[in-house]
């Protein structure tokens, strides 16, 4: 039995997300997973430091997420 946490999810571009989730299991240990979108993102290099933005506060997001997940000690 696999226990899944969404720690942060964010669109990328107008069609593509990415989703960070921690999955506990009873006989693993924790990891966690980032789900990229299945194709390259094509973005316009004026766009581009927004969509690196988006990416560098939902990274923070997950790590936040997770620290806390650690400080109530289920990890």
């Amino acid at each position: 039995m696999s226990k899944i946490t969404e720690l942060a999810s964010g669109q990328v571009t107008t069609t593509e997300s990415v989703t960070v989730d921690l999955v506990e299991a009873d006989e693993k240990p924790a990891v966690v997973i980032v789900r990229w979108p299945a194709k390259p993102a094509v973005i316009h290099p004026h766009r581009f430091p927004d969509v690196a933005a988006i990416l560098a506060r939902l990274f923070a997001e997950a790590a936040t997420a997770l620290a806390g997940i650690k400080a109530n000690k289920r990890l």
